[in-house]
């Protein structure tokens, strides 16, 4: 029986651990610790703190240290551009740092950036003398296990998750206290050009495949249509609501993959409480490091990898941007390279881009060249399937005019000349129009 007594605190005095110069890590997605950054805010405004560096993937919540008023306190060096800090990185106030997902724990591990405090939220501890790490293990394992401190916030609201996600107590230094209810991702429905886009992918989707998605509406839509198919497996980085239909039907059950056989793994969930639930004390979830669910190699061993992944833009050779709007930066790689590259390792493999063919303003997402400072993600030999709501196309062993014919055959009618005129004006006279 666990017996160690825990000291309790205040988010106030628990964050008088951080000293000016010192780097953070905050816990990601629906664990970041709003308790302890309120805190530690304050200490900023007080004049108590400069230098400090903070570090993290999404989080959902308020992230006030990204602001203008916290120049020269806190430093945002993020490994993912979310919601939370889009404006702050765009207007410079804060940063980001590029990284393919599988290695932002190697950063912290191999203290490219060492962390001296971690900044958590956990469950309550059991009998045996652990905590778990609940919706969130990405990179964050990594920093309890590195930093210098470790402070925890235990939350009765946060799930007991089975795999990395539990940690020994040894590993906190400072405990605090909260109740508050995880912050909830609510996932609009499909529209008709994200149903569209769900019926394409969800068409090339094999029976016994295993599965990644990305974020939001179009991974939704594509779980939606898989109500007929059988013994699908899982090993991706999220998960979110969309799929707990699929595991009450039987549909998704893993029997198929031949590493984790039957269990459903994951770095990280973001969704309503449902989803939240459905993996406490859950031994079908497996909840582990991100150096472990995006590692290519181990992605690769199962069947059928079909990972499914979203985009902001394509060009024509099939250079794929994902992670910035032209020079400003909306997203990050993630894990995206981490996936399409395991799953084309894989036996039977798809990797798929899927993205409306315009933006909600009618412009084509599908360009001769991606936008002047837009980065490229994927590349050109990595791009296999392309899905748009017009169809899907499979790039891979085609030369850069089929490509380009391939890829016009799914944009959006209304762009499909012009596409093919600056198609005409690249290749030259031996490239034959598609919208003829």
């Amino acid at each position: 029986m666990f017996s160690k007594d825990i000291n309790i605190v205040s988010a106030q005095e628990a964050v008088k651990a951080i000293k000016s110069g010192d780097r953070i890590h905050i816990h990601s997605v629906a664990l970041a610790p709003q308790g302890l950054i309120s805190a530690m805010c304050d200490r900023g405004r007080a004049g108590e703190l400069k230098g400090v560096k903070i570090q993290h993937l999404h989080t959902e919540g308020p992230a006030p240290y990204a602001e203008a008023e916290f120049e020269g306190v806190f430093q945002m060096e993020s490994f993912f551009v979310g919601h939370n800090v889009r404006k702050a990185t765009q207007a410079g106030y804060a940063d980001y740092i590029p990284v393919f997902l599988h290695e932002t724990q190697r950063l912290i591990r191999d203290n490219v950036l060492p962390v001296d405090v971690a900044l958590i939220q956990v469950s309550t501890p059991d009998k045996h003398g652990y905590v778990s790490m609940g919706t969130s293990v990405d990179s964050t394992l990594a920093a309890v296990q590195n930093a210098k401190t470790v402070i925890a916030v235990i939350n009765p609201n946060v799930p007991r998750a089975w795999g990395d996600a539990m940690i020994p107590i040894d590993l906190i230094d400072i405990f605090c206290e909260d109740n508050t209810p995880l912050i909830e991702a609510v996932f609009t429905e499909p529209d008709p050009i994200e149903a569209a886009i769900g019926k394409n992918v969800a068409a090339l989707v094999d029976d016994g495949a295993t599965l990644q998605m990305g974020i939001g509406a179009i991974p939704n839509a594509v779980l939606a249509e898989l109500g007929s198919h059988k013994n699908l497996g899982i090993h991706t980085e999220m998960f979110a609501d969309g799929l707990l239909p699929l595991v009450e039907k039987g549909i998704v059950n893993g029997a198929n993959k031949t590493l984790d056989r039957g269990k459903i793994v994951s770095t990280f969930v973001m969704g309503s409480k449902k989803v939240y639930d459905f993996i406490d004390d859950n031994p079908g979830v497996l909840m582990m490091d991100v150096g472990y669910t995006n590692n290519v190699d181990i992605i690769s061993q199962n069947p059928k990898v079909t990972s499914i992944n979203s985009a902001l833009q394509i060009d024509l050779t099939g250079q794929v941007c994902a992670d910035s709007l032209g020079t400003k930066f909306y997203s990050g790689v993630g894990g995206q390279v981490d996936f399409i590259t395991g799953a084309s390792k894989s036996n039977g493999g798809k990797p798929i881009i899927a993205m409306p063919s315009v933006t909600n303003k009618g412009m084509s997402k599908i360009a001769n060249v991606l936008n002047l400072g837009a980065g490229v993600v994927t590349t050109r030999p990595h791009m296999h399937w392309f899905v748009t709501e017009y169809g899907a196309v499979n790039l891979y062993g085609k030369t850069l005019q089929d490509r380009a014919k391939a890829i016009i055959s799914v944009a959006h009618p209304d762009h499909r000349e012009d596409l093919d005129k600056d198609a005409f004006e690249r290749f030259g006279s031996h490239y034959h129009f598609v919208s003829k």
